[in-house]
């Protein structure tokens, strides 16, 4: 049965007319973690209420892929990504490509390339190359495309630029590209525009995810969920970054919101991305 909670928060956004299409913006399902194994229907209920379509996700929580899709596409909810562990990827990456097919999605993710401690190091990176590159071409002749999600450690200076530099000179773009988290860009000290226009079609994915003002920002891959913040409250320029983001490449964009807030944050988070030109 679904819970009050639930109820009075569909009726709060319908109430405030929030509808943004299908083809602009969906939902990193990881923002509603906290939901979502408590109540799997009334979650996607909840998103379908939001006017999102698309999602970003791979768990079925309890749930068989069959029976996750059914409720899915009740929801009128379109798998478009699913997330992929490293190790999933170095081992039996047919596995993962098989998985994406089933849940219908286009792409697979990674999100973590895993290191010791804060201590990313050049050994890190060149081993992360060379699986991504692999896998990407066993996804890729499955007709799946791979992105790894940076999340600031890739950062750290190496040679004339960083570490993520390396990664986007040798990882062959026709199997391995990047999802953009704007604010694990922003975090670590860089510009998420600059990184589109230096980049161009290497970030066929997007995170959307806004910052509070005056976080102390590193290059670890931390920080406390509080300061995910409404989107355009805080300092990562979301504007900005949607102005140009899809003349360089970004196919699809997803709202992941880390903070204990995000089903109330979410809806104001769309209405924001409503007003943009």
């Amino acid at each position: 049965m679904r819970s009050l909670f639930y109820l009075l928060t569909m009726l709060l956004v319908a109430a405030t007319h929030v509808f943004v299409s299908a083809q602009q913006i969906g939902l990193q399902l990881y923002s509603l973690r906290n939901q979502i194994p408590k109540d799997v229907p009334g979650s996607l209920s909840l998103i379908n209420s939001w006017g999102i379509k698309e999602i970003e996700g791979g768990d079925t929580y309890g749930m068989t892929i069959t029976e996750f899709n059914a409720l899915a596409k009740k929801n009128k909810l379109k798998m478009v990504s699913i997330g992929a562990d490293f190790n999933e990827l170095a081992k039996d990456p047919a596995a993962v490509a098989a998985k994406a097919k089933q849940f219908g999605a286009k792409y697979v993710m990674c999100a973590w390339i895993p290191h010791n401690g804060n201590d990313f190091t050049l050994a890190d990176t060149e081993r992360a190359i060379e699986v991504f590159n692999k896998a990407g071409k066993v996804l890729a002749e499955a007709g799946i495309s791979f992105c790894y999600h940076p999340h600031g450690y890739e950062f750290r200076p190496h040679d004339d630029g960083t570490l993520f530099d390396l990664m986007a000179k040798k990882m062959d773009p026709k199997y391995a590209n990047f999802e953009m988290d704007v604010f694990w860009v922003k975090h670590p000290g860089q510009d998420p525009v600059a990184l589109l226009k230096k980049y161009p079609n290497r970030f066929p994915l997007m995170h959307l995810k806004d910052r509070r003002p005056g976080t102390e920002g590193n290059q670890f891959g931390t920080a406390p969920d509080d300061t995910n913040v409404v989107l355009g409250t805080g300092d990562v320029g979301i504007g900005a970054i949607m102005k140009i983001a899809r003349q360089y490449g970004v196919k699809y964009f997803f709202i992941e919101d880390e903070s204990a807030h995000a089903v109330e944050q979410i809806p104001q988070s769309l209405k924001y991305l409503k007003t943009l030109k």
